[in-house]
């Protein structure tokens, strides 16, 4: 019997054009001001300690910027980088200037589930900081009270089956106990190699894969 339901985001909840095409771009447009402005801020510093330590270089803080910058032009997961977007995304937030993205379906199924008591978790690419972010400025309000925990890629990589059964363990379910649900193929087969049942979710053309049942929104998913 499923008990608990890890969910994705982008592709899954969220539209992979709202991350790639307005996320994305925002921090890019404002990462060099940020970092110069809170440059003296303890978690900047360590941010871009990372940064330098990732390199395995001594730069300083505008080199610190040009690779940072560098890494969102290739769509790199670092984590560094990942943490100065969430700083700049929270700015964006609370500005009113970003909204986050979040299937009509998906948000009312989330409730819905929440409300017959169903554990609800995110394990998404994004940090969690960005994840609460996201999901705590929506049009449909705040909704980070539905979710019991989130997950993001300090747990391990979303394609590798330790990653799943690290999360299981984490929240104290057994693996066949635990729906995840996805766009992407590989991380539905890790998922499933851990002992997960999965769904996958065929958002924006996503093609079916093999193994997997699908849906087309969270309204039709039946379990």
């Amino acid at each position: 019997m499923i008990r608990a339901i890890v969910t994705d985001i982008e592709g899954t909840t969220s539209s992979l054009s709202f991350v790639k095409d307005v996320l994305f771009p925002y921090a890019r447009k404002h990462l060099g001001v940020y970092v110069r402005q809170h440059a003296n801020a303890p978690e900047v510093r360590q941010a871009l300690g990372d940064v330098a330590e990732h390199c395995c270089a001594r730069m300083n803080d505008e080199q610190c910027i040009a690779q940072l910058e560098q890494w969102i032009d290739e769509d790199r997961k670092i984590t560094p980088l990942k943490f100065l977007q969430g700083l700049i995304w929270a700015d964006g937030y609370r500005s009113g200037e970003l909204v986050g993205d979040l299937y009509e379906d998906a948000a009312n199924r989330l409730q819905q589930w929440r409300s017959d008591g169903m554990a609800l978790y995110v394990f998404s690419s994004g940090s969690v900081l960005a994840q609460k972010l996201l999901f705590g400025h929506t049009r449909y309000g705040d909704i980070n009270s539905l979710f019991s925990g989130y997950f993001d890629t300090s747990t391990g990589p979303k394609q590798e089956a330790g990653s799943y059964r690290s999360i299981a363990c984490a929240i104290g379910f057994d693996p066949h106990e635990i729906l995840f649900l996805s766009d992407i193929a590989a991380e539905l087969d890790a998922a499933r190699q851990a002992g997960m049942a999965t769904y996958q979710l065929l958002r924006e053309g996503t093609a079916p894969c093999e193994g997997h049942p699908h849906a087309r929104d969270f309204s039709v998913i039946t379990f």
